[in-house]
């Protein structure tokens, strides 16, 4: 019998943990500097003297310090009085942080880079392009771990984790709680009242569910609309911090059933990210599944999809290419294990989208339950931008042997783009996702 997750996993799919030994305990993020985190690229430019009219995107490397990614952004693009659309970086990190990556602007000189309060940033040189997600390969972590209550446990957890996956630690590769939001888990449920066609259902989702770890005023402003659809009195009942819900609320103001616009208020990534919420719980659901049904990650299955590594990554730093696909059949199985043992293949499942086409034999049918728990199927996914969605697969396994040192306990490792740090570490706190 495997240890069940924290209750407070549960809502976006995670069941349960790799490891059975009680957690370390303790809490993380106790100061910004207790979580750092370093992008790693592959993103080519050029000196800063190159000649703008075929490099116009400037590229710097910004140290951000307690900062969110997306609330920088939009501080320097109103600060340069420009579009954030010229505002480009690969990976969104968190905000009680030290992180650091790369950002590059378009059309803007490097005389012109405002200083901003919580930022570092360093003029590297020009480049041709914007960053996008695909020029991320990973990010290294350095995360100290405060007051916990055995320390000495999280050598057992790491043998627990080598034992359960094919002698190499690693951990499920879930989606962790910041991908449905910290404090009020509720992205995905947005994302899939937006997949069922309710948009009504999506802009309450997200203005309304009080969350007990709010404010007061906020959790009543909250009940209040959920039960009023007042939407002018809520306005002056929602605090001016929450820009979001007061958007929401102005166009709900205006245009009393234009749900659909009142959610298009949102910056287009944020829209995405509704349905991609919505796409990792249905991921997690099926990692979860796949535990309970005994199956294992390391290896494929008969029916399995597994993605070959990526051969442009650096050789200690292997990746999956989704582009480089291939359904495992009985007599393959022995082939693939041995690729997947030495990092050349990964096992997948899918973030679902249109074009999804899912396992066959065992892990086919989980996926498909998985859905079908959730009333979905993949044409939901046929929606305007920037809520459509094709869909791709993603590895089941994140192999990470991270270093552990004490006094302060503290854990060093590197992930690959898309992985979370947290989803590691619950493993060796076992603590509420709010801790972490």
């Amino acid at each position: 019998m495997m240890r069940p997750a924290h209750e407070e996993e549960r809502p976006y799919g995670i069941e349960w943990y790799a490891s059975d030994s009680d957690g370390v305990g303790g809490r993380l993020r106790d100061r910004p500097a207790d979580f750092r985190v370093r992008e790693r690229e592959r993103f080519d430019f050029h000196p800063i003297e190159t000649d703008t009219g075929d490099y116009p995107w400037l590229v710097c490397r910004v140290t951000l310090r307690n900062t969110d990614t997306n609330d920088f952004a939009r501080e320097l693009s109103n600060r340069l009085s420009m579009s954030r659309e010229r505002v480009r970086w690969a990976g969104t990190k968190d905000k009680r942080a030290i992180s650091t990556q790369l950002f590059t602007l378009k059309g803007v000189d490097p005389a012109e880079v405002p200083a901003i309060d919580g930022a570092e940033i360093e003029i590297l040189g020009r480049a041709g392009r914007g960053l996008a997600f695909g020029d991320l390969l990973g990010n290294d972590f350095t995360v100290v771990v405060r007051d916990p209550d055995a320390p000495n446990r999280a050598e057992t957890i790491t043998t627990e984790l080598e034992s359960r996956f094919g002698g190499r630690p690693g951990v499920p590769n879930y989606f962790g709680h910041q991908r449905f939001g910290s404090y009020r888990s509720i992205t995905h449920e947005v994302g899939l009242a937006v997949l069922r066609g309710d948009w009504e259902g999506a802009v309450m989702a997200y203005l309304g569910n009080p969350s007990p770890h709010e404010p007061a005023s906020t959790r009543e402003a909250r009940e209040f609309v959920a039960e009023t659809r007042d939407w002018e009195t809520a306005l002056d009942r929602f605090p001016n911090r929450l820009r979001y819900e007061r958007s929401m609320l102005h166009t709900l103001v205006d245009s009393p059933a234009d749900f659909q616009g009142a959610l298009g208020t949102f910056p287009e990534n944020l829209q995405r990210l509704f349905v991609n919420a919505a796409q990792s719980a249905v991921f997690n659901r099926i990692l979860s599944q796949r535990l309970d049904a005994g199956l294992p990650f390391h290896e494929p299955v008969a029916g399995d999809v597994v993605a070959f590594a990526d051969t442009d990554a650096p050789a200690d730093f292997p990746i999956p290419d989704m582009d480089r696909l291939q359904r495992v059949s009985e007599g393959r199985t022995e082939v693939m294990a041995r690729h997947c043992k030495r990092d050349r293949a990964f096992v997948t499942a899918p973030l679902v989208g249109t074009e999804t086409e899912f396992a066959a034999g065992e892990p086919g049918e989980i996926e498909r339950k998985a859905m079908a728990d959730l009333g979905l199927e993949p044409a939901d996914f046929e929606l305007p931008e920037p809520y459509h969605s094709t869909g791709t697969r993603r590895a089941i396994l994140l192999r990470v042997d991270p270093t552990i040192q004490h006094d302060p306990l503290t854990f060093e490792f590197g992930l690959p783009k898309g992985s979370y740090a947290t989803v590691l570490l619950r493993e060796y706190l076992k603590v509420s996702p709010r801790a972490l």
